[in-house]
């Protein structure tokens, strides 16, 4: 007969599965330690060449850094753009004309990602990279902007003196994708106008401005108060543009700001940066390269202490 299991019930199994577990590891840990200290001329000697090694890896010019940098779209779309992206990540989608092919070929640049950049506020500025792909495309605080976005890829330190020609050579790559030309000749239109019509909002809102603070009637003086913004003249009320002088003109030095990078469908918003922490770095590396070299030196010391076994069972 079949016993239901409750909430209670499975939390008791679950500790006991936990427990067991642990227990196990435990065990087995144990058993490492005993062998270490049984064979330690094999295991310590392993350790030592797993730690060599390990200094040989992560040496200054084999160590790999992340190259990262933020790209303004211009006119094209975020699909558009990393259609034309995925193409690095496969050598043989390139022509052989194309001057990256030599350098992916070469591994002297690997692993070509992209990355969302994020608008916090909701106010057309970037404030993060997400890095960690944890940003939702249906969020509407923390909206992923569709005219940047950052990329990645790693080269060696050895190599890091190519990193002005592959910038070079990357921007020339992705601006001679046709479908992104044809989004940015008409994106340039667009935003001209833009321009223009902010421009002039601008400076309707300061004249409006202007005539109710100097328009006054010839041979008539009236008793004028300010108070928070309002112009108090006689019985009339007047209020002030100047709030809406002051969002308008910030907007215009945003579109004024962001019209300085509209040179290509694509540019950089600076240039590219290398991640001074290394992806292979010794504080990370080595206590890896230690641990593994003692499992392995476990293994082989497993192997020595029951070879009289292991040859029985080969000579059945």
């Amino acid at each position: 007969m079949e016993h239901e299991m409750n909430f209670f019930d499975l939390c008791v199994a679950c500790g006991k599965a936990i427990g067991r577990a642990c227990r196990c590891c435990g065990h087995w840990l144990a058993e490492l330690l005993r062998l270490t200290f049984r064979i330690w001329w094999i295991v310590v000697p392993v350790v030592a060449i797993a730690i060599g090694v390990g200094f040989y890896y992560t040496r200054l010019d084999n160590q790999t850094f992340k190259v990262q940098g933020v790209v303004m779209i211009n006119g094209a779309s975020v699909e558009q753009f990393e259609q034309r992206f995925a193409m690095l990540q496969t050598a043989f989608q390139l022509t052989d004309q194309e001057p990256l092919k030599k350098y992916i070929c070469e591994r002297k640049v690997a692993a070509f990602e992209t990355f969302y950049v994020v608008d916090a506020l909701n106010d057309s500025m970037a404030d993060y990279v997400d890095y960690k792909h944890k940003s939702n495309p249906t969020d509407t605080v923390k909206v992923q902007m569709k005219d940047r976005l950052a990329i990645q890829f790693r080269m060696k330190y050895r190599n890091l003196a190519l990193l002005p020609e592959v910038e070079k050579q990357l921007l020339q790559f992705l601006n001679a994708d046709e479908a992104m030309q044809k989004s940015y000749a008409l994106y340039v239109k667009n935003l001209a106008r833009e321009l223009q019509f902010n421009h002039d909002q601008v400076e309707k809102l300061d004249s409006l401005t202007t005539m109710y603070y100097f328009y006054t009637v010839p041979g008539l003086t009236p008793e004028i108060a300010v108070r928070e913004g309002v112009v108090m003249t006689g019985d009339k009320k007047v209020h002030l543009f100047l709030d809406d002088l002051y969002a308008q003109q910030v907007r215009t030095e945003r579109m004024d700001y962001r019209a300085s990078f509209v040179t290509a469908p694509v540019t950089l918003e600076n240039h590219l940066v290398v991640n001074p922490k290394a992806i292979n770095g010794r504080r990370t590396t080595l206590p890896l390269f230690a641990i593994a070299g003692w499992l392995v030196g476990c293994c082989i010391a497993a192997l020595i202490e029951q070879r009289k076994r292991i040859i029985s069972w080969l000579r059945k």
